[in-house]
């Protein structure tokens, strides 16, 4: 019998770049490296249709040949995968282990009541913030835990940081390109800097994955970029660090429903880059200010302009903020992260 078996969305034979899939990938090839491939099953939820025919017999499979059922849903795959557990678990007893993804979960089920009860049922469920498990212990939860999100990356050292920067200041986004990740903020604020200094300042590069569903919103949107403003494409989740070291500080202005512990927050914090996030969700907890970045309003360009100013003409502190996030990415280390989970194996 095997010790674990993970239903999630691995996407095989796909380069998907969303924070679903890597942290699914990041966490499966973690246990791999600890216990052993021969013990480590895994069934992709991607494909749609023929994926959810095919889920129920291999959730049947995975009960009688493993102690240990580890789930990564979003939302739709939590309502079909949560009952076939619930009641199917009734005769194997298994661990029910559910890793969230992202910060939606008690939203999600607070009208819920068969699905709340069914993963009350769970062995363990793993949160990303320590706010997130606040909310879910006030609705009659008792079996939270908190595990951040991870990422395997190559962190700098101190002595590999970039300090000697001028104009013009490059300045970048890191996430999946859509408008609820505050691209047109972004955008925004570097626009109306450069014209309020009269000169290119700053320039803005963009990195992620275009949202299939807002392609046709993006490239208008590009169609009128300035010539401080680029899209770079996707990046392996696994080069950031390279990619993001020569930039002198991230921007994140989300407001994306779904934002748990973003990914894109530790890709910064590896390559020693101070992030300006909005006050959303849960990021004013895992970016502190003026350690390891700043906090914007939401919707802000003005403000995002004034934290962006500060953060130029206060560059001591900026440097010792760089070096401040390489310190913290350590503690987002999957070899660090995955003890909690590994506590909880039998």
């Amino acid at each position: 019998m095997k010790k674990v078996c993970i239903i999630g969305h691995f996407g095989f034979g796909k380069k998907l770049l969303n924070g679903q899939t890597i942290k699914t990938k990041t966490i499966t090839n973690e246990l791999v490296k600890r216990l052993g491939n021969n013990q480590v099953m895994k069934i992709d939820t991607h494909g749609g249709i023929k994926a959810i025919v095919k889920l129920p017999f291999q959730v049947l499979y995975a009960l009688i040949n493993c102690r240990n059922i580890i789930i990564l849903p979003a939302n739709n795959g939590l309502r079909i995968i949560t009952p076939l557990l619930y009641f199917c678990n009734s005769l194997f007893r298994r661990r029910l282990h559910y890793i969230v993804i992202g910060g939606w979960l008690q939203d999600f089920i607070a009208n819920k009541k068969m699905l709340k009860k069914q993963l009350q049922h769970f062995d363990y469920i793993y949160v990303e913030t320590s706010n997130m498990k606040k909310k879910l212990d006030k609705m009659d939860f008792s079996n939270i835990l908190i595990m951040p999100n991870c990422k395997a990356l190559h962190i700098l050292k101190e002595s590999e940081l970039l300090l000697n920067y001028s104009e013009p200041y490059k300045i970048c986004t890191f996430s999946r390109v859509m408008k609820e990740k505050g691209i047109e903020e972004a955008i925004y604020a570097v626009e109306s800097i450069n014209q309020k200094l009269g000169r290119v300042a700053f320039e803005l590069d963009i990195y992620g994955q275009v949202d299939s569903t807002q392609v046709e919103w993006f490239e208008k949107l590009r169609l009128n970029f300035p010539n401080f403003i680029q899209y770079k494409g996707c990046i392996p989740y696994d080069e950031s660090t390279e990619v993001l070291k020569k930039y002198y500080l991230l921007l994140f202005p989300t407001f994306y429903d779904g934002e748990g512990f973003a990914g894109t927050i530790i890709d910064a914090f590896a390559a020693g880059l101070p992030v300006i996030a909005s006050d959303w969700k849960y990021n004013a907890e895992l970016v502190s200010i003026k350690k390891t970045g700043l906090i914007c309003k939401i919707h802000d360009v003005l403000d995002i302009v004034d934290k962006i100013t500060w953060a130029v003409e206060n560059k001591n502190a900026w440097y010792n903020m760089k070096m401040n996030c390489i310190r913290k990415a350590h503690n987002y280390q999957p070899s660090k992260v995955i003890n909690l989970l590994l506590d909880n194996i039998l």
